[in-house]
């Protein structure tokens, strides 16, 4: 490895280490795949008091630098969280390999028989924030998808961030698979993250899971292209029609089960003919639990409340607190969403069809539910294992971003001696 303190030659180095693995990687056997990532799981389990050492300095340096109560829970491991790495470590090596998946066939009056097959993108660059579980989860859904990856872990998550991608390593060495296929970047510097920017010799793909500024940052320097994620700022909107008990569950859930995620709630929409039943009721639980309301003239009636200002709307606190306001109907809801929502996740909560249908055809978020939290807006609830984040872009991957969507493809074409005329 090279100088550390000589940033661009490390990244080259690392650069040309996955660009050599992502080649042999393409056509690694789903088997091997399989029992890297096993191996790797195991490792994690048997290293975890190794993991949750390194957590601690993590903590310890979060801590040192006013990080929220909300990041700091992102930040924490413990014994149940490393079990929860261990198990989407394992469901992603059980999910079927997509590399080589025939998408399509078709024959042609040429004769010509062609196939569209999916292939890995190649290198594949992650840079994230605090979370540490997202080094095995983007590690191992780019390993499955047949993907080198560089991994550029939060300068919070550093010690932890190490320990679990020695594990990963474990994995690959155990299943004969080239060690550079997972790299992490080994220094805090700031100036890696640049280099990563602009490496488009030798990365494919950039995925940035983190804050606004992070994935602003991205989106403004890099040379690579990028699956943008951008804030969560996710709206659930309370119909008329709504039955109060699954609104007081599905609000509650929504905004205090983890409100360091993504998707997380942030601004509750309130249709305004039920703004004295079901919101005064909805509006009552949450300040019972502790959140902040910061709502709008026509609920600030409601006892506890504080008032919104124009900053509450499109905002992402990441924390106890929620905006809320009344609207006139659902075309209104959809309205507000449209102006201050990110294309996250969006949610309506009512028992009518056809405002249900309403609300889901005409936003275009990446993720739109009915009568459930938005804490489900994530891979592994979704079935994919884990997930490198959730794309709010419309191009190639959107939503969840699992092994499948870390492929591309290509054509096979196959004639018997065909030529054209």
């Amino acid at each position: 490895m090279k100088d550390l303190d000589d940033i661009p030659a490390l990244m080259a180095e690392i650069g040309r280490k996955a660009k050599a693995a992502a080649a042999e990687l393409a056509f690694a056997s789903a088997e091997r795949k399989h029992a890297a990532l096993i191996s790797a799981a195991d490792a994690v389990w048997a290293r975890r008091e190794e993991i949750i050492a390194a957590n601690a300095k993590d903590m310890a340096y979060g801590r040192d630098k006013g990080l929220s109560d909300a990041m700091m829970d992102r930040l924490k491991l413990d014994e149940t969280r490393i079990r929860g790495i261990v198990d989407s470590l394992r469901t992603i090596a059980e999910q079927r390999d997509p590399v080589g998946e025939v998408v399509a066939e078709w024959d042609r009056p040429t004769g010509l028989h062609i196939e569209r097959v999916r292939t890995p993108l190649g290198v594949i660059g992650v840079i994230y924030e605090s979370r540490p579980n997202v080094t095995a989860d983007a590690g191992a859904l780019c390993l499955k998808a047949g993907n080198a990856v560089i991994l550029r872990g939060g300068s919070e998550s550093f010690h932890s961030s190490g320990a679990i991608h020695a594990c990963l390593v474990q994995g690959l060495k155990d299943a004969n698979l080239p060690e550079a296929a997972i790299q992490r970047v080994p220094t805090r510097d700031r100036a890696a993250v640049s280099e990563m920017l602009t490496m488009s010799e030798h990365i494919d793909v950039i995925v940035p899971r983190g804050g606004k500024g992070l994935v602003g940052l991205v989106q403004r320097e890099a040379r690579v292209p990028v699956f943008a994620h951008l804030e969560g700022i996710v709206h659930i909107y309370i119909d008329k029609h709504a039955d109060p008990e699954k609104a007081s569950n599905v609000v509650l859930n929504a905004k205090t089960r983890r409100t360091g995620i993504c998707g997380a709630a942030e601004c509750l929409l309130i249709h305004e003919d039920v703004a004295d039943t079901i919101g005064r009721d909805v509006i009552g639980a949450l300040l019972q639990a502790g959140v902040e309301v910061r709502a709008d003239a026509s609920l600030q009636p409601i006892d506890g409340t504080v008032p919104a200002s124009d900053d509450d709307w499109g905002h992402e606190y990441l924390d106890m607190i929620i905006a809320a306001r009344t609207v006139e109907d659902v075309d209104a809801a959809i309205d507000h969403v449209r102006r201050y929502g990110s294309g996250h996740t969006d949610c309506i909560v009512t028992e009518d069809d056809a405002t249900a249908e309403r609300f889901m055809s005409r936003l275009d978020s990446a993720i739109l539910m009915r009568n459930a939290s938005t804490q489900f807006a994530d891979g592994g609830e979704f079935g994919m294992g884990a997930e490198i984040g959730i794309a709010t872009g419309k191009m190639h991957a959107r939503g969840p971003v699992g092994a499948e969507q870390l492929t591309s493809f290509k054509y096979r074409v196959t004639g018997n001696g065909t030529v054209r005329d």
